[in-house]
């Protein structure tokens, strides 16, 4: 049996690619949110939404569809989620929001194809959880194409330089994303804390 630091070691290894935008990506979420809703109770979900570079047409990506899904427990979500997931072959992180080991942790599933590259990566926070601010990145990308290919020429530049650290990769586009997530909170007239 795998180790959790073997699963991380695997998981990390991953190359990071992208791809022009497909067409098939906004069905690919479609496809796996009604696989959702048909094998998890739905008395803990609340929502679900497709997000990420994926989730915006035209975008350049890495081939993996984002799914944000709002779940009423964390804790029931470990419980009950979590083994109907791993025995259909998903791996499953309990995953720190920022850097090491920092709070809050949420349950994080990677789905693979038949040919064993990820296809999906599944978040699932509660409804207070700071993730929701990517819909308004999401939504702000689509409202902004300029933006958006700002955002596409920092992901090739970083696929370039970190193709086989991954998490190298996610750190270099950390501060786009924050500043661009904060724009468009002060755009769609969103409070801040």
């Amino acid at each position: 049996m795998e180790t959790l630091e073997e699963r991380i070691r695997r998981v990390l290894l991953d190359e990071v690619e992208i791809s022009p935008y497909n067409l098939d990506w906004p069905q690919m979420f479609v496809k796996e949110k009604d696989h959702l809703l048909s094998c998890l109770p739905n008395k803990l979900i609340n929502r679900i939404e497709h997000f990420g570079s994926t989730a915006v047409p035209g975008l350049s990506a890495k081939p993996i569809i984002d799914i944000l899904v709002e779940v009423t427990s964390l804790e029931e979500t470990k419980r009950i989620f979590v083994p109907v997931l791993e025995a259909q072959g998903y791996d499953y992180f309990w995953r720190p929001t920022w850097g090491d080991d920092i709070p809050p942790f949420y349950a994080w599933f990677i789905k693979r194809d038949a040919q064993g590259k990820r296809s999906h990566h599944i978040h699932m926070v509660e409804h207070d959880f700071e993730h929701w601010d990517r819909l308004l990145f999401r939504d702000y990308l689509i409202e902004f194409s300029d933006i958006a290919k700002e955002y596409e020429a920092l992901k090739f530049r970083l696929t370039h330089e970190f193709k086989n650290e991954r998490a190298a990769y996610t750190r270099g586009k950390t501060e786009f994303i924050v500043r661009i997530t904060r724009t468009a909170k002060e755009y769609y007239k969103i409070e801040t804390l």
